[in-house]
C-alpha cells in the first residue's frame, strides 16, 4: 500500500480496575469516510465519556499518519488520566446525584 493511500490506524484498548469496577477505554480511527479519532470510556457497556477529534485538516500532509497516531495515543492516555483522577465516574457517583 502506498504512503499516499489512506487506511485506518489500529486503535488502543485498555481495561482499568478502579474500586472494584473494570472500566474499558477504547480509542479508534474513524477512517477515510469518517476522519476522526474517537475515544470512549465504558463501564458495563455504558459509555461514560466520549471524546472526538476530527483530523481532516491533516489528511495528505507529510507524515500525517505519524501525527494521527501520536494524537490517538495522546487522546487515549488523557482519558485514562481523567479516569484515574476521578474526573470520569458512573452517573450514580457524580456529586449532587444523591
Amino acid at each position: 500500500m502506498g504512503s499516499s493511500q489512506m487506511k485506518m490506524l489500529s486503535g488502543f484498548n485498555h481495561n482499568i480496575k478502579i474500586r472494584g469496577k473494570t472500566y474499558h477505554v477504547q480509542t479508534e480511527d474513524g477512517g477515510k469516510a469518517n476522519p476522526q479519532v474517537i475515544t470512549n470510556v465504558f463501564l458495563g457497556g455504558v459509555i461514560l465519556d466520549s471524546v472526538r477529534w476530527p483530523y481532516d485538516d491533516i489528511l495528505g500532509k507529510p507524515s500525517w499518519q505519524a501525527v494521527l497516531k501520536d494524537r490517538m495515543e495522546a487522546q487515549h492516555l488523557e482519558e485514562i488520566r481523567r479516569l484515574l483522577a476521578g474526573e470520569i465516574t458512573p452517573v450514580e457517583e457524580k456529586p449532587g446525584d444523591r
